[in-house]
Formats: structure tokens, sequence, C-alpha cells
């Protein structure tokens, strides 16, 4: 749709908030940080990025933050966790637009279609602690964020380069970032180039995580006043030849195309003190296959499936006040519409039977209104919301015969595993949260108790992949009865924060009702059908709990240090086993030097063993229980002038082979006994960056 957009430059100037402890709010810095200039325009200050290194998503770099895992499959495409929870237990909105998956399988989380130098800032709210983004987020909620160029007086062009090298898989990264413009309007040019090659495992051993993506991003934006913003945004991601060691396919070609409008008033509108408002529109599309970028066993099928997403929506927020008490009320919209289809042949040749029907045209159409209450006085902080959504769920091909003869519909596929067909779904979801801070101390107590409801997403309640092989039930089927998720939360906690140091303490309790449990497919008293192979889903009961330590401290002058724990655990109450894919216990701790803008730091991060793997009567997610592990990452920074600096480190010192007990299992076609997705093994990087 937009794919004639240049790959040209754009601009990142320096109004990057530093990372700051709020509530459970965490604002995470990309490459540039908020310096003060003498004229009052934010100067950029060349810092390190938060993930040492070259980043190959957002994920990636997310990962670094205290609470927050991520799931491997390949090179790209890693897919975060917050709390144990994960894919739409997630409220990920980048620059204020949704954009699903096209993927059946996640090889394209949102966070896939998020450059990261094109974003400003990126906020991980963990938990439920509000109802204005979106229903459910009961994991938490990734706010990616681009804000409007600010110029001085005497200038019209601002903008930064970046260029980086990673060893191991050979990549080479390139962003251009620029604006031009004036206190009236601009315009602003983003884009992005990565390419990268398969790296090494620390044994040695090669894993297949190549791919190319490249991304363009074209905004425009009028300022008539100081206090009003009105911006067009076109962007375009587009991935080429993406390799996945966990999964049996591979992606030749995988393209994003949104379109965002918003206006926004800091000032009176009508009854409100401040306003926004936006659009915005996204159209993925998806091609994956097991033959054209792998080799195939000689008696292999040929498969290819191509699918697309397309979703629709928007938001309006106002703020009243009245005295120190502020009320944001609002309305957000979102028509989400999901197909994809899979093909079969004899190997070696293109597929052209159709063989499942994967999505069958469904709908997802959700309306929110929602009110929130923030009262600030005397060291003390009172806030509420409450949030009713309207959920309809549909498909358009239910009764659709696939081409192949063995394969059903996807209404009779349901009624083999659930003893009915689809029909159109409808939800009232309640959300809601109170909160309350209060100060002790040279700190704040807080303490928050909220209900989230998440409805079952288009592959919870509607996937349709039928798949025999050897006799072996190898589907994958939704289920089109699924209730909605409701999450009860209770999380208390500590902060404070001082010149020289940090911390942060909070536990949180999760009871969940009508957990939607991805399963093998089992009969009465859990007896397993057809060998339980075939993957379900179904409600269940469930527990969460845990919680993170952040601190940091000013060590002298020049040296500091900041550190940080996350636990989860996780329980399928009705079944008395664990729920996959739950993170260990985990710990990150950095300590840095720096003089004079000369910086030099240490990253080192543990994973302690996970014994609570889902394996007895397990699901299918979780192989095994996994090994603990530890690895060392060495960076450091120098400026040449206060216009260009030079990083350089290595992560992985020691060529540690390891993996996150969350990655896919890696499948060789060739090998039946797979094994968890490595994490590449020693990397030498070094990035460049120059601002003018």
């Amino acid at each position: 749709m937009y794919r004639y957009l240049p790959f040209v430059a754009g601009a990142v100037m320096g109004f990057t908030v530093l990372p700051a402890i709020a509530e459970s709010i965490v604002e995470v810095e990309e490459l540039v940080v908020r310096g003060e200039k003498e004229g009052g325009r934010a100067e950029p200050l060349f810092l390190p990025t938060h993930k040492p290194g070259v980043p190959a998503d957002t994920a990636e770099l997310l990962r670094d933050e205290t609470g927050v895992s991520g799931a491997r499959m390949g090179g790209r495409g890693i897919d975060p966790i917050i709390r144990g929870q994960s894919q739409s237990r997630l409220n990920v909105i980048l620059d204020g637009a949704y954009i699903q998956n096209a993927c059946p399988n996640r090889m394209d989380p949102p966070t896939a279609y998020s450059a990261l130098s094109s974003y400003d800032s990126i906020t991980v709210i963990k938990g439920s602690q509000s109802v204005i983004y979106g229903p459910g987020g009961s994991g938490g909620t990734v706010l990616f964020e681009r804000k409007a160029p600010q110029f001085l007086p005497d200038e019209n062009v601002i903008g930064r380069l970046s260029a980086g090298y990673l060893d191991n898989s050979e990549t080479s990264s390139l962003d251009v970032n620029l604006a031009v413009g004036n206190q009236s309007g601009y315009l602003r040019l983003l884009a992005e180039y990565q390419d990268a090659d398969n790296y090494d495992d620390g044994n040695g051993e090669e894993t297949r995580t190549a791919y190319t993506t490249q991304s363009g991003n074209v905004m425009l934006g009028w300022t008539p006043t100081e206090d009003d913003l009105v911006e067009l945004n076109l962007e375009t991601v587009q991935e080429r030849d993406v390799l996945y060691a966990g999964a049996g396919m591979d992606s030749p070609s995988s393209d994003a195309d949104t379109m965002r409008l918003r206006y926004q008033r800091d000032d009176d509108f009508g009854p409100f003190s401040r306003f926004k408002a936006n659009a915005y529109q996204s159209q993925v599309s998806h091609q994956m296959d097991n033959y054209s970028l792998r080799e195939q066993p000689p008696m292999a099928m040929s498969m290819r499936a191509p699918s697309e997403s397309d979703t629709l929506g928007g938001r309006w927020l106002g703020e009243l006040m009245f005295g120190q008490h502020v009320i944001s009320l609002g309305m957000d919209y979102q028509l989400n519409n999901r197909d994809g289809e899979r093909y079969s042949g004899p190997a070696g040749q293109y597929p052209q039977m159709l063989q499942s029907i994967l999505w069958p045209d469904a709908e997802l159409e959700q309306t929110g209104l929602f009110a929130e209450w923030l009262l600030e006085k005397e060291h003390r902080v009172w806030k509420a919301g409450l949030r009713y959504d309207r959920v309809e769920a549909s498909i358009g091909r239910g009764d659709e015969k696939p081409a192949v003869a063995m394969s059903p519909t996807p209404n009779v596929l349901y009624s083999q595993y659930y003893a009915s067909t689809s029909d159109q779904a409808v939800e009232d979801n309640i959300s809601g949260f109170v909160y309350y801070q209060r100060g002790a101390g040279k700190g704040d107590l807080f303490g928050s108790l909220s209900r989230s409801v998440r409805s079952a997403d288009a592959t919870e309640r509607y996937l349709a992949s039928f798949s025999r092989m050897m006799g072996v039930d190898k589907s994958w089927v939704g289920n089109p009865n699924l209730e909605p998720e409701q999450h009860h939360q209770l999380e208390l906690g500590y902060k404070q924060e001082s010149v020289s140091s940090s911390l942060s303490v909070s536990i949180f309790y999760n009871r969940v009702t009508d957990f939607i449990l991805q399963d093998l497919a089992r009969g009465q008293q859990g007896v397993l059908i057809n060998n339980g192979t075939a993957t379900i889903y179904r409600n269940v009961s469930a527990t969460l709990y845990g919680g993170e330590l952040e601190g940091s401290l000013k060590l002298a002058d020049s040296w500091r240090t900041k550190a940080g724990w996350a636990y989860v655990y996780s329980e399928n109450t009705t079944d008395n086993r664990p729920i996959a894919q739950t993170p260990p216990l985990e710990l990150r701790w950095l300590v840095e030097y720096e003089n004079n803008g000369w910086l030099m730091g240490s990253q080192l991060v543990v994973n302690a063993s996970q014994s609570r793997a889902d394996i007895s009567q397990g699901s299918g997610q979780d192989m095994q229980d996994s090994a603990g592990w530890g690895v060392l990452n060495l960076y450091s920074r120098y400026p040449f002038n206060d216009k260009a600096a030079l990083e350089i480190g290595i992560n992985n010192l020691f060529d540690k082979a390891y993996a996150y007990h969350v990655n896919r299992a890696n499948i060789d076609p060739f090998n039946p006994d797979p094994v968890l997705v490595n994490e590449p093994g020693r990397e030498f990087w070094a990035k460049i960056h120059m601002r003018f």
C-alpha cells in the first residue's frame, strides 16, 4: 500500500526520557537521552543502548528490563513476555496503532514491525495499571512513541545517522533520521536497514537465524499553535528471507503497511483541558513455506501458507480538571480481520492444493468506553479506572471445504474437538482498577487492585489447521466456545529515588478465572484424544504470583551500578500443573564507569534453572526442565565530540551455550530430537552515531 515510500533518512532528536521508576512504569532509552542546551532545546548525548550491542528488534531490547523476557524462534520476531504473560495478554501499541500479527505461529509478533531507531521512547507498564490503553493487558502494556521534533528559531534541519556491525552473524545495520521544518510544521523521514546471516551458538553450531529487514516512515506535522498538533504518518516495514530455527517453515516475505492520523491539543478543547484523538489502519501480509529457504527431507510434502491481518481502529481521550482532580474520558475501537490458508503439494513442487483454512476470514470487533480518575495531594496519590468493552467475533468461511479430499471444513473440525460449530459470539466485558500511594519515610508505599478481561484472540477461537502425519493427529484447532479470561490482581510495593540511588520492590498475586490454556487434546478425566498430539484450547482456573526488585547506586563520582531481580510462579489450578512458557528467576546487574563522556560497562545476565516445566501432562509447549546459565557482556563508548560517538563491545564474553527457557524448540527436519533454540555465542560489535 505504501511501498512507494522512500527509504530515506529521519530524525530522532534528543528528547527521549531517561529511565525512571514510577509506579510500574519504566522508560527505556534508545540511542539518545535528554540533555540541556543553552537556548532551551534538548541536546542529544550519545550513550550505549539499554541493550549493549546491535539488537535485532525491539523485543530483544525489552528483554533487558526487569520482569520482561522473550521467546526466540529465529534471529528476529522475539515474542515479549511480561510477568509470565505473552501474546494477546499484552497490549503492544506502536505510536498509537495496534498492528496484529499475520502469522498463526507468531513468526511476526507486533514488535517485529517496530523499527527500533524510529521511536523516541518505549514505556513498559507491568501488570494492569490503567484502562486507557485498550482491553486486556493483564500482563502489561508496551507503548512505542514518536514525538514532534523541536526546532530552535534559527534552525530548519536536524537529524542523526547510526551504523552498526556485529561479527557473529555478520549483521550490518543502518538508520538515518531527518526532520525538516520550523515552529509551524515539519516533515520527518525515517529509515532503517538491517541484514544478518545465521549466527553460531556457544557450541559453535550454526543456528537458522538469518534475515533482512528494512523500513521507511514519512511523518507530516502541522503545528498551527504551540498547543496544537496534527500529524499524518505513513510507514512500511518489509522483511525478506527470514529463517526460523524454531519453526517448521521460514518466511520469504512479510510486509506491514500502516497509516496513522492524530490530533492533539494541550489546552482547552470544549469541556476538556487536554484532548487527543487518533485513527489508524494497518495491513500485514505474511508468507511462509517449508521449501524455498531450506532443504526438505525426501518424503516431505511442500507446504506454503499465505496469511493476512488487517486492522482498523482509533481512539479519543479528553481530560477534565476539577481542582486537583483529573478525570480522563475516552473511547476506543478496533476491527481486525485475519485470513490464512495452507497449500500442499509434492516435494520440490509449488504447492497448489488448498489443504487447510487456517484463519477462516476471522473478524474480531471491539468497542470500548473508559474513565480514569487521578488525585495527587500531600504526598498521596489516588487513581481508579473503569472500562466497558463490547466484543463481537465471527468467521466468514466456516463451511468452506479445502481442495484436499480428507481435509474438513473449519466448522467440521471445531465439532470434532468441541462438539459444536462456530456461531457469532458477543461479549460484554467490565474491567477496572484502584490504586493508592502514600509517602513513607524517604520513599512511597503503593498498592493496586484490578480486574482485567481479555477475549480469546483469532487463533485461540478460530484456528483450523488440519494435519495427519503417518496416522498421527497434528491438528491445531481453536475453540469457538471459549469464555473471556478474567484476571484479578493485587499488587503491593515500595519505591524511593534520590540523586545517588533508587530502590523499587513490588509483589503481585493474580487469580485468573477462565484462563485460556493452549493444551493437547483430552477427553473426560484427562484421557488423551488421538494420542494427545492435537493442539486445542480450553478454559481453566489459574494462579500467577511473583515480584520484581530493582535498585541503583552511585558508588563514586564516576562509578554507578544497577541490578534487578524478577520471579514469577504460574499454576494451572484446575489440573494442578505448571503453565508452560513461564520464565525462571532472573538477575541482571550492570556496573558502569564514566569520566568526561568516556564510558565502560559490564552487564551480567543470570537465569536460574526452571524445574516447573509443563511436561508430565504437558501442553506440548515446554520441552523439558531447563538448566540455569549466566553470561557477561562488556561495552564501551567514546565520544569524538558533541556530534559523534563510537560504541564497541562484546556480548557473551565467555562464549556460553545457553537458551532462555521460553525459547522455541529447535526444529530440524533431519533431527527427530529437537532442543531449545540457543542464543548467540560470543559477539563482537561496534556502532557509530553522528548527528547534524
